[in-house]
């Protein structure tokens, strides 16, 4: 069955946001005495900011909040900006929306976060996607797996029933996992913030180098 819904991730996927949530990580960590190169926090792009900070450097759930304190600190006075959309993304989504998908944000940023980026700081996305899901406050959808919980039951889809109609698009390991456990396809984006080799072993249905593959994938899928 040709799919008819994609969820796309937002960071490294739609939006090459690196640049903020790494100088927000290195600033959150120096909060703490830790002092790292930006080039090896690239892996903050993509998980839960709690889990990276409680899995990447085992620091405590109190510490994992004051961490994830300062780093939404300087999140919303600088790291918000310190991003851009990939270079023809918004055509590339359009297309998509012209060829009768629907399409969905399946993020682990914080709802409102994710929401301000894709209605404020980018307004061009707003026409690109039927709903933004993320991750709430409360911690109760908190993996990628919960959030496209979420997104399968808005729209009605239940993967067992109806293999394909929905694919998840994303560029690190914890899209593709959270495909695996919702019964979903997926397919990797390699110019993102995770390496082929990542996406491969972490069982990608395809993988993408750019939004030309990415098409011809969606209209002639595996």
């Amino acid at each position: 069955m040709k799919a008819e819904i994609l969820f796309f991730d937002l960071d490294g996927t739609i939006v090459d946001s690196g640049e903020g949530i790494m100088k927000c990580a290195r600033h959150a960590l120096s909060h703490f005495g830790i002092e790292e190169p930006l080039d090896k926090l690239r892996k903050f792009v993509g998980p839960p900011l709690e889990d990276a900070f409680s899995d990447f450097y085992g620091f405590t759930p109190d510490e994992t909040q004051e961490a994830v304190r300062v780093f939404r600190e300087r999140y919303f006075e600088k790291g918000i900006n310190e991003q851009h959309l990939y270079p023809g993304v918004v055509e590339f989504l359009t297309s998509l929306r012209e060829r009768g998908f629907k399409t969905a944000i399946t993020t682990s940023k914080i709802q409102h976060q994710a929401e301000k980026v894709v209605g404020e700081i980018f307004p061009a996305l707003q026409s690109c996607f039927d709903k933004v899901f993320a991750r709430d406050n409360a911690g109760i959808i908190h993996t990628k797996a919960d959030v496209i919980r979420e997104a399968l039951s808005y729209f009605g889809v239940d993967p067992l029933s109806e293999p394909g109609r929905v694919i998840m698009i994303g560029d690190r390991k914890y899209d593709i996992l959270g495909a695996k456990e919702t019964g979903l396809r997926s397919i990797g984006v390699s110019y993102g913030y995770g390496s082929e080799a990542e996406l491969n072993e972490s069982g990608a249905t395809a993988i993408a180098e750019d939004f030309d593959k990415l098409m011809s994938l969606l209209e002639y899928p595996a």
